[in-house]
């Protein structure tokens, strides 16, 4: 039941979508899908492959990582914050953070560009 027309690969209103099975693994790479995109924030799936990850760098807005499948370390601030599939990590607006799989990982990135606390 989807009305008006949604850009290609976005969430469709009031249709149900399985998170694992709308991003895939590439080889060497990391994939990212943005599923919703407004002034309130951005949802955006990523697929990283084994050996793959995100550098140090900041954000203006809090994101809070879903993890959906692997194992993840998120060095936060300089702390190392382990997470798992099932777990949820809040990283705040304007510290330093980076991305280190333990191996093939999916994640649901949500960025709220307001306080989501």
């Amino acid at each position: 039941m989807s009305t008006g027309a949604v850009p290609k690969g976005m969430v469709l209103p009031a249709e149900p979508m399985t998170l694992l099975d709308a991003v895939q693994y590439a080889s060497g790479a990391v994939v990212s899908r943005t599923l919703s995109k407004s002034e309130a924030g951005t949802l955006t799936l990523f697929a990283f492959d084994e050996g793959q990850g995100l550098s140090e760098h900041t954000a203006p807005f809090d994101a809070l990582v879903q993890v959906l499948d692997g194992a993840v370390t998120l060095t936060i601030g300089g702390t190392p914050v382990p997470a798992q599939s099932g777990q949820l990590v809040l990283m705040p607006a304007g510290v330093p953070h980076a991305v280190q799989p333990g191996g093939r990982f999916k994640m649901l990135l949500t960025m709220f560009k307001a306080a989501a606390r």
